[in-house]
């Protein structure tokens, strides 16, 4: 584990490589209705892009490295949970999701959906002001209203009825049971009704059967062709004049692990770094496409992850990532911890925005951000007051002045909360982060016990010990009872916005 002599190594290795910071205001307001693209990875860890210490010798992502060198590089931001539907959750709504029935773990490939369709939404606001609006990828959010999502009828409701035009999915994960995607509201090419679950063998996962569903089957290794193709599709489609929002969420770096032929064997990493090779080329194709349409000095793209990235365990050697750590890729960067954990490597993510003439080339923002801030600045982005707190966007906080990489004379946020796949809190203000140390009580028993050290309540000033590694609660008990007390103030009152 890193100490604090080599995470600033470390920190000041990346700071080089990606240029010293341009530290001036925007040269104008942003008084007109710019073009937004959100491209949302799944499970890409913090130090897994060439622009956040990933080594080239490894792996290369010039297309991502491309936003950060034309634009603004965050190194604090931070997702609401340490995996994905509830991340998904709280970036569209504003809303931690833990305030909802989903408490632990993700959404199942049957749920329903879980956005309340009168609850304001990115697309819906955006709708509201004249955009049109595209959700292509990975979902995993749920379709209609009944206990089990009923795949060969209508998947109503569903994403077109919480603000978008078009929608274009993997339902749940890559691999899912599914096996389909979904267009709008049906499983494209649906022949029939009839179900049979053996006539496709077993899933990825646990190796389940698939639903069976009369339609074409996914293939894993084109699906990411087809969804930066859709995506491609959509933004051809668009016309000056008439602002847009796309809402890409890609299925790499997911499991399994499927580059395509195109990326398979191009990376020094194993297959794992095939698949980030298949993502960035994914962001590439779709950076082109704005450049070729003439639509990217007036768009601002913003490109993140759900969640960290999954480390795997010394005795996995079998796993791509076992692989990729061999070589050396830090895949969570200097952060302690992982997808599905409390500590930082759950939630501490990439985070890039370029908006051309707005955003100043080559800077970093050390500024504390959460992906449920996206609706907040989305609403001063076009100037759409936020409902009351008690309302929607209950968590949601206004970073568009650090996206514009101005310093701000204080934190923007009061503080940040996270909750790990486990039902566990913890709360950061200032260089304090307290965690709660206590699992939901549906919580697996093999989950327990992989992350038993988490169970128990912990405090650290990340400024002196950022990897995590001195609980200082025996020192501190105040700071302790101070950040547990403001926990409970936002648990019970029902919102966190200031």
């Amino acid at each position: 584990m890193m100490n604090r002599r080599g995470f600033l190594q470390y920190a000041g290795a990346v700071a080089a490589a990606v240029g010293a910071p341009v530290l001036q205001a925007a040269e104008r307001s942003a008084t007109s209705q710019p073009n937004l693209v959100v491209i949302l990875a799944d499970d890409l860890g913090w130090g897994s892009l060439n622009c956040y210490g990933a080594p080239k010798s490894l792996v290369r992502t010039p297309n991502c490295d491309r936003l950060a060198r034309d634009g603004i590089r965050f190194t604090d931001a931070n997702t609401a949970s340490s995996v994905c539907s509830p991340t998904r959750y709280a970036l569209l709504t504003g809303r931690y999701c833990w305030r909802t029935s989903l408490q632990h773990e993700v959404l199942g490939t049957m749920a329903p959906l879980h956005i309340e369709t009168s609850r304001p939404t990115i697309a819906s606001l955006l709708k509201k002001h004249g955009y049109r609006t595209a959700a292509v990828g990975k979902w995993h959010l749920g379709y209609g209203s009944s206990p089990k999502c009923d795949y060969t009828a209508e998947l109503t409701p569903g994403p077109l009825d919480i603000g978008f035009d078009y929608h274009f999915a993997v339902p749940s994960n890559h691999g899912d049971n599914t096996g389909v995607f979904v267009e709008n509201r049906r499983v494209v090419g649906l022949r029939s009704n009839q179900l049979d679950p053996s006539k496709y063998g077993k899933t990825f996962y646990g190796g389940g059967s698939f639903l069976g569903l009369d339609a074409p089957q996914r293939v894993d290794e084109d699906v990411m062709e087809t969804l930066t193709r859709k995506a491609v599709a959509w933004l051809e489609q668009q016309e000056a004049g008439r602002p847009f929002f796309l809402y890409y969420t890609p299925v790499t770096v997911h499991h399994p692990v499927t580059p395509s032929d195109k990326t398979k064997g191009g990376s020094a990493a194993g297959p794992y770094g095939d698949w980030i090779h298949e993502l960035d080329a994914s962001v590439g194709r779709l950076l082109d496409t704005l450049d070729r349409k003439g639509f990217a000095k007036d768009t601002l793209v913003i490109f993140t992850s759900d969640n960290g990235g999954v480390v795997a365990p010394p005795a996995q050697t079998a796993l791509t990532e076992w692989q990729a750590a061999k070589a050396g890729l830090a895949i969570c960067g200097p952060w302690r911890g992982r997808k599905h954990s409390v500590y930082q490597g759950g939630f501490r993510v990439p985070f890039l925005a370029r908006w051309p003439g707005q955003i100043p080339a080559g800077a970093t923002s050390e500024e504390t951000i959460s992906l449920t801030d996206l609706l907040a600045t989305t609403a001063a982005l076009v100037g759409e007051p936020l409902p009351p707190r008690t309302v929607a966007a209950e968590d949601s906080y206004n970073v568009l002045p650090a996206l514009l990489g101005r310093k701000p004379d204080r934190p923007i946020r009061d503080a940040l909360v996270v909750h790990s796949a486990d039902g566990n809190f913890a709360i950061r203000q200032g260089p304090w982060k307290w965690i709660e140390g206590k699992a939901h009580p549906a919580t697996k028993p093999g989950a327990l016990k992989a992350r038993a050290a988490e169970f128990r309540p912990q405090l650290y000033n990340l400024t002196e010990d950022p990897a995590e590694q001195n609980d200082v609660l025996a020192k501190h008990p105040e700071v302790a009872k101070r950040l547990e007390a403001l926990l409970n103030q936002y648990r019970e009152q029902g919102y966190s916005r200031s």
